[in-house]
Order: structure tokens, then sequence, then C-alpha cells
């Protein structure tokens, strides 16, 4: 008897035995199967991409709703970001035991069930709480997408597919800032969060129906409970050290014991993974200088571009004065430079190699973030220059991004590409976290020293005051960006072969 994908018995299946059913048998038919499959996934890849950008715009109101500091509200992206790297590599191992489909099936109901609670969130520890489980569903989706894509594409059509997906994440993540805008000066900041809700219930429904069962390997038993019961509270722990630093002092006993609590728990980490036989994270990875130069370029270019994301929303609707659809607006210059670039520099670099596309694309977000550090002051007059600047950021992230991505996948060996495009997202993913929360530390400390007051809010703090503590920020935005620019100098030359490059087109 065959098993039908919407009969009541392979959803108990799925849910007690985890078998995954099969497709329709209608659509599975279909020409064109394998480019809904890739559809389906380009659905979770636009949606992640619109709540990333979309949720960065939407905090300067919640310090308002809900009366909180910078610091504790900032948390509202870090958890969301440190949860996605925490689990990442959780669920791209889990794949393996449980199926993909029903571990990104299942991230699309969580997403939506956590971004439903998020706009309905009385407080903000329970909107934090709710943000905690919209990133494991982002790390179901995100962990399991590109072997989804590679898998129904095949070799000869991967590259293509994989385009596909990164054209999906592309539009999304150019659209968020504009449309969390717009949700938030024509309805209300809820609407930030549920307007993931009918998108990915769509996603969930079609994923369902389209996405084929998972061949597993005879080798998936095994699963290294140690590392994901360590990573998580390691990552945690760091992050509420940097970004409550100045919050609870920079010596206080808790600042301390939260850092020395997630050195030891990420020693302790480090540890597990040498001695487990099948770890989440292959740390063999790292003894390639070029995989590891790579990867901490990586780290802090996303560092910078997210604690940009982070901190303009504030600059532009505080001390601008702008509407939230305004700054949204100005703020989608940023991605849709990256997004025209990054193609260019993906295919330059092919000819080219990577060190002096990344080199010279950090080098030109330096010279843009230095520029904002000069010309931001609150005042209409200068918003030209800082549109410029932004653009030029973009720019030179999607000069940096393709060749950085395709020099850590040249450098790590054919039976590990895999496992180093995984680590690459845990790192992406942690250096968003680090940008968001440095830049969360120095503009509640900047704001303090500006205004010599201690509350730690950026609301009603006057606009040249508001100007003046962000420019401090974008100093050390753009330390950021010149620290990945000098690691990028240091890297080796290589050209990936074309199937890395193929991999890496949406990494």
């Amino acid at each position: 008897m065959v098993k039908r994908a919407w009969s009541v018995a392979a959803v108990r299946d799925a849910l007690v035995h985890g078998r995954e059913p099969p497709p329709l048998a209608a659509i599975a038919g279909l020409p064109s199967y394998r480019w809904l499959v890739i559809g389906v996934v380009s659905i979770g890849a636009f949606m992640g991409q619109v709540d990333a950008s979309i949720a960065q715009l939407v905090l300067p109101r919640l310090e308002v709703v809900f009366d909180a500091r910078l610091s504790s509200v900032s948390w509202v992206a870090i958890a969301y970001l440190l949860t996605l790297a925490g689990f990442l590599p959780i669920f791209g191992r889990l794949a393996d035991m449980v199926g993909r489909k029903l571990l990104y099936t299942g991230g699309f109901l969580l997403f939506v069930l956590g971004s439903g609670l998020a706009g309905l969130a009385p407080s903000l520890p329970a909107m934090i709480a709710f943000r905690i489980m919209q990133g494991i569903g982002a790390a179901m989706l995100a962990a399991n997408s590109v072997a989804i894509v590679v898998t129904a594409a095949g070799p000869q059509r991967r590259g293509r597919a994989l385009g596909i997906q990164a054209a999906a994440q592309a539009v999304g993540l150019s659209v968020g800032p504009a449309l969390g805008g717009l949700l938030l000066d024509t309805l209300d900041w809820r609407w930030v969060f549920w307007i993931n809700v009918p998108v990915g219930l769509v996603g969930a429904a079609i994923g369902w129906f389209v996405i084929p069962p998972t061949e597993k390997s005879d080798g998936a038993g095994r699963f290294d409970w140690t590392g994901a019961v360590l990573l998580l509270p390691a990552l945690a722990a760091l992050m509420a050290a940097i970004n409550n630093a100045h919050a609870w002092g920079f010596t206080s006993p808790a600042v301390l014991a939260c850092a020395v609590a997630g050195i030891v728990l990420m020693a302790l980490f480090v540890r597990s993974q040498r001695r487990h036989g099948e770890p989440l994270v292959d740390l063999s990875l790292f003894r390639s200088f070029g995989f590891s130069m790579g990867n901490m370029a990586g780290l802090m270019g996303y560092g910078m571009l997210f604690g940009l994301f982070f901190l303009m929303p504030f600059l532009l609707i505080r001390a601008y004065g702008e509407t939230a659809l305004e700054a949204g607006l100005r703020l989608s210059i940023v991605p849709v430079m990256l997004s025209l670039a990054a193609p260019f520099s993906g295919a330059l670099s092919d000819r080219l190699g990577a060190r002096r596309l990344t080199v010279s694309g950090m080098a030109i977000c330096t010279i843009a973030l230095v520029v904002l550090y000069i010309v931001v002051d609150g005042k209409a007059s200068s918003l030209p220059v800082v549109m410029l600047a932004l653009g030029a950021v973009g720019l030179g992230q999607g000069l940096f991004t393709s060749p950085n991505n395709n020099s850590i996948m040249a450098a790590a060996p054919e039976r590990l590409t895999g496992e180093a495009g995984g680590l690459m997202n845990v790192t992406r993913s942690i250096g968003t976290s680090l940008g968001v929360a440095a830049a969360a530390t120095c503009l509640s400390w900047q704001v303090e020293v500006v205004t010599g007051s201690g509350d730690g809010r950026t609301s009603g703090v006057a606009a040249g005051q508001l100007a003046e503590a962000g420019a401090a920020v974008l100093l050390l935005l753009a330390a950021f960006a010149a620290m990945a620019a000098a690691i990028s100098l240091m890297r080796p030359h290589s050209r990936p072969s074309p199937g890395q490059r193929s991999r890496v087109m949406l990494e």
C-alpha cells in the first residue's frame, strides 16, 4: 500500500516514527518537479532574509514599547542570531538521522509559531524567548536548504539551482528594511513578526507535498550530545559578557563570570570535538591556514555589516527624525548594492583569486565607514553623503563576500566540502551576533558619555548627541572592516574548482 503525503497515517508515521512521506505522485511526475523543490526552498530563503533585515528596524520602537535599556532590547536580535549559530551544526547532523524533509517542514512551522507569538509578546523577556524559538526554526531551515537543493538539482543543474536560491535570499534581504518600515508606519510593530506567518504556512504546506524523502546513510546513527550541550551555552555566555559589559560594568562580577564561563565551556567544546568520532564541528578544517583566515575575515566582515544594520535605524529615526519607512528605504541601499556586486565579484574571483577582491572590498567598507563617522550629525544636509557611504558599504561587502566564501571552500578538502560549508555558516552567524552585541554595547556606552545619563536608553536623547554617540560606533565598525581587510591580505592565493564554486554560490 502506497503511503500518501496527505493521509492521517503519513502524518502519524512522521510524528511518531520519523518516517518521511513521499511527495504527491502527480507533482513528482511533472517534468519541472525538481524546480518545484527548489522553489519551496527559495521560499524559506526569502523568508529568512526578510526577517534578518526587518527585525533590526523594529528595535528603536521596542525600546519605547517595553521601556527597556538598549542592552536589553538588543537581545531581540542577538538571541535569534545566536540561536541560529548554535543550532546550525546540530540540525545539520540530525538531518542524516531524522531526515531533511521532516526538519525542513518542521522548521517552517516552528519559525511561524515563534513569529506569531513574538507579535503577541506582552513583555521583553517573552519577546526574547519567542525569538529564540524563531532562531531554532531558522536553523532547521538553513541547515537543510543547500542539501535539499543540491540533491534535487543534480550535478548538471546545481549551479543554476543555487543561483535561484541566492536570488531569493538577495530579494528578501533587499525588501526587508522597506517592508519593515512600511509595516511600522502603517500598521503596528507586531506586524513585523506576523508578516512571516502566511509565508511560512504556505512554505510548510507545499514542502510537505513536494519535498522528497531523505536517503539516509548507514553511518548516521551517532550524535554528539556532549558537543550539542556545550556549544550554545558557550556562545551565549560570551555574547552576554560582550553585550552587557557596559550595562553591568566592564569589570563587574557578572561580566567576568560570563566571560570565564564562556571561555571554559568553549574549551570543553573544542576538547569534546577532538575526541568524538563524529563531531558536530570538524576542527581539522582549521589546520588549513586559508580556511582559518577566510573564516576569521568573514566573521569580522559580517560583524561589521550587522553592526551597521543595528545602528543605522537608531540614527536615521532618532537623530535624523525620519519615519520608519524612510529609514527602511535608505537602509535598503546596502543589500541592494551588495546583491548587485556579489555575482560580478564571484565571477572575477575565478580569474583573479580572492585576495585582491576581498582586500579591496573591505578597504572600501573601511573608507565608507570613516566617511560616515565624519559626516553623521543628525542634519538633513548630510543625508546625501550618508546614502553614498551606505551604498559604498554594500558595494564593498558585495565585492568581499563571494570571493571570501570561494576561498574558504577552495581551502577545504573535497571530502569535507559539506562540513566546510556548514562551519562557514556557523562562523557567519557568530559574526552577526558579535557585530550586534559590540554595536549595542558601544552605543549604550557612548550615549552615557555624551549625555551624562546612565539609563542606557536612546529615546529622548538630543539628535546631535545621538549622532555623536553613533559616530563612535561607526569608528568601531570601521575597525572591524579594517581587520577583515588585514586578515584577507594574509590569505594564500587560491582559485576554487568548478565543483566548489557551485557549492558556495549561495553561502
